[in-house]
């Protein structure tokens, strides 16, 4: 499936390619699904820029991914120093 994912033609909008930023994500599930929300936290408040909803089986491989790229850059560049926990206002926020 890997090699599959290798060959493939993904389009992107000029819009998309732009990126959105964000410093804070809030993250929920249900049984079938994780939804991620991608917040641009600006005191007092913060609007969200993505949202992203998949199944648990795609999160766990996202996990996977995320992980295997983060030795990856500090294999390269050096420890990341995580950032300071954020404040908490009801949801699950990290």
């Amino acid at each position: 499936m890997a090699e599959a994912a290798k060959s493939m033609n993904i389009k992107i909008t000029d819009e998309e390619l732009k990126g959105r930023y964000s410093n804070l994500v809030r993250i929920s599930h249900t049984r079938e699904e994780f939804i991620l929300d991608f917040i641009n936290m600006v005191p007092p408040q913060g609007s969200v820029t993505a949202r992203i909803i998949t199944s648990p089986g795609h999160l766990k491989r996202l996990i996977r991914a995320l992980s295997s790229n983060v030795k990856l850059y500090e294999q390269n560049f050096g420890p990341i120093q995580e950032a300071a926990e954020p404040v908490d206002s009801g949801g699950q926020v990290n």
